[in-house]
């Protein structure tokens, strides 16, 4: 009897001495196999990770950033909510991620103000790499921003600068003495023209009466530049997005339905142009996305969708891009020609 129990004492001691081995040879193998991270930022707290540090009011987030790059060096790790971040700060760096390593960060994250206000990701220029985010970039690329494209519309901005200091012209009839003009709704009405004809094939003026229609497009733009450059607490800390604190997320639905219902409104004009057989000098970006999405499998997403999100994407791009172009233009005619 004693020596049984001797026994399987000897034999549990034995078990439990080669499960512990593997157990260990395991994990160190493990550990051997997973790639080195970049350091871990102290002082992290849970659930927040580090967003006491970023949102600090003592100083900007740059300088922050800048003084963890000091003690971690090029390149560490930072917790944004529930999320690890990793962040890079030299050139060099940064260049071979870009260039090596392009495919591993070639997607974008999902965040609140890119579902909402982005058709729910069909917006390409924020939905995730993939089969849809490939098609839409080539035809993006090969259809609506190509060399031959920009030939057939490089007029468009010669023709707004013409008609705008034209109707400048104009009003300077019915003043009295120095025509004082704002020029920073001058400008911008002229950008905004400029834009609204590649995109929509529309143009707005003081005379037609668009007055209501200008201001809802500038606060459509404005409200877009705005709230995605917000940050949502659900999209650090998901758990809590149901409470939409700082109502940010009632925000972006209203802004969504604006944009929703301005763009529908180009888009069934020009389908209403198509219908009755109405030929156009220019075709717009809406005409040939309606002629090359035709009978397209768009990953799940209708033709209308794609459309509207993909004119989104190209307006608020445009108004960065051609400001710029426009005010050289501008500045070519009022002070060499006239």
């Amino acid at each position: 009897m004693d020596v049984t129990i001797e026994y399987l004492y000897a034999l549990a001691t034995g078990v439990i001495f080669i499960v512990l081995i593997s157990y260990s040879a395991f994990f160190k193998g493990d550990a051997r196999a997973q790639p080195k991270l970049p350091p871990l930022a102290s002082g992290g707290w849970p659930l927040i990770g580090h967003l006491h540090l970023l949102g600090s009011s003592n100083q900007p987030p740059y300088i922050t950033l800048g003084d963890l790059a000091d003690k971690y060096g090029p390149i560490f790790t930072l917790r944004v909510g529930v999320h690890n971040a990793v962040v890079v700060s030299t050139w060099e760096l940064a260049k071979e991620i870009f260039t090596t390593h392009d495919v591993i960060i070639s997607s974008r994250p999902k965040f609140t103000a890119a579902k909402i206000l982005g058709h729910d990701y069909a917006n390409f220029g924020f939905s995730p790499y993939g089969d849809y985010w490939q098609m839409m970039r080539k035809v993006t690329a090969s259809e609506l921003l190509s060399t031959r494209r920009f030939e057939t519309l490089r007029d468009i901005r010669d023709s707004e600068v013409k008609k705008s200091l034209m109707e400048l012209c104009k009003s300077r009839v019915d003043e009295v003495g120095d025509l004082k003009v704002e020029m920073k709704r001058f400008l911008g009405d002229m950008n905004l023209n400029v834009i609204m004809r590649m995109i929509a094939g529309k143009r707005y003026s003081n005379e037609s009466g668009d007055e209501r229609e200008v201001r809802k497009v500038r606060w459509v733009f404005r409200e877009f530049f705005r709230l995605t450059g917000l940050f949502v607490v659900g999209d650090a800390i998901p758990f809590l997005g149901w409470l939409d604190l700082g109502g940010h997320v009632k925000e972006m639905k209203k802004a969504a339905r604006e944009m929703d219902s301005v763009v529908c409104g180009w888009l069934e004009d020009h389908r209403h142009k198509n219908d009755i057989g109405e030929t156009k000098m220019e075709q717009d970006f809406i005409d040939v996305l309606l002629s090359v999405l035709h009978g397209v499998h768009l990953d799940g997403y209708d033709v209308d969708t794609v459309i509207k999100a993909t004119c989104l994407v190209r307006s608020i791009s445009s108004i960065t891009n051609s400001i710029f172009s426009s005010l050289c233009v501008f500045y070519f005619y009022f002070f060499y020609l006239h």
